[in-house]
């Protein structure tokens, strides 16, 4: 090499491109039934006026047995009604809205505040490092779950509170994933080139180290919205989540359970709406991380 050469900047291996990804992961069949599940319930809730057969508050005279009891599912209620005689599929169709609202909402920002703390920790090190790291390992310290009762209690509960107080509670996993990934880039060698030449820190961060975090981030914001989801189901079924009247998968159990023996379909299907909608983003996101992660590449 000629001794005025300068060295080459370029990373071991480049970021995939989205159609690359988007074709390898249609190649899954559990994949593509992931992606048919998601897509099956966001339609559900985005086009819930159209599809729900019912107002999902209207509480029908003739959606309660003569004894007062929720009726069993039926041709005219086709999952049955809730202990106030309202449709429960209408009910989980507009509850599908505030799961997905939360969801996306509340791990957006943990996935934001947690890559943000994460990729500062891990560049500039020092008592950057310290002060971030330490605070997130103080984070860590508390169960989730109690946190976010604790913050929930403190705050009137509402579609936006809850999706703050879970994202508070969420960003921490991101946070310490997305530091130990900088800390190993950000001593690779097409780093430390870049800054031999004389590379500035926005130029570094965010056309070298970013790219190469994208594909742990986008991972580990697809499996966190499961987790989101099945956070603000108990909150709200604790009845510290969504309040009603607004519809939300949690607080329907949580509204019916009472009726867990004597009409188990309350509980069963808004449960079986929970587990589908994790599911689908958890295969989602395994197939994500067996496309993206080059160790994984071949292998299938």
């Amino acid at each position: 090499m000629p001794a005025d050469a300068k060295p080459e900047a370029m990373p071991v291996s480049a970021p995939e491109l989205p159609q690359g990804v988007l074709r390898r992961l249609l190649q899954r069949k559990l994949a593509v039934f992931a992606f048919v599940l998601i897509a099956v319930i966001v339609g559900a809730a985005v086009f819930a006026p159209v599809v729900a057969p019912h107002n999902p508050s209207e509480q029908f005279f003739e959606g309660l047995t003569l004894e007062g009891a929720p009726l069993p599912p039926g041709e005219k209620f086709w999952l049955g009604t809730d202990l106030l005689g309202r449709d429960l599929l209408s009910r989980l169709i507009y509850g599908a809205q505030t799961s997905l609202i939360i969801g996306v909402v509340a791990n957006g920002i943990a996935v934001v505040v947690g890559a943000f703390v994460g990729i500062l920790a891990g560049f500039f090190r020092g008592w950057v490092e310290t002060v971030l790291m330490r605070f997130t390992d103080l984070m860590m310290a508390f169960p989730a779950l109690l946190l976010a009762i604790t913050l929930a209690a403190l705050f009137q509960p509402s579609l936006w509170i809850v999706a703050l107080v879970i994202a508070m509670v969420n960003w921490v996993q991101m946070a310490r994933v997305v530091y130990t990934e900088t800390r190993s880039l950000s001593e690779r060698e097409f780093i430390l080139a870049e800054r031999a030449m004389g590379a500035g820190l926005p130029r570094i961060l965010f056309r070298h180290v970013l790219p190469h975090l994208l594909s742990t981030i986008v991972v580990f914001g697809t499996l966190g919205i499961s987790t989101t989801v099945l956070l603000e189901a108990t909150l709200s079924y604790l009845g510290i989540g969504v309040q009603p009247p607004t519809p939300s998968w949690g607080n329907i159990i949580y509204e019916n359970q009472t009726y867990f023996t004597s009409a188990p379909w309350l509980v069963f299907f808004p449960g079986l709406a929970i587990i589908a909608l994790a599911l689908g983003f958890n295969l989602l996101g395994d197939a994500l991380r067996e496309v993206l992660d080059p160790t994984q590449k071949g292998r299938h």
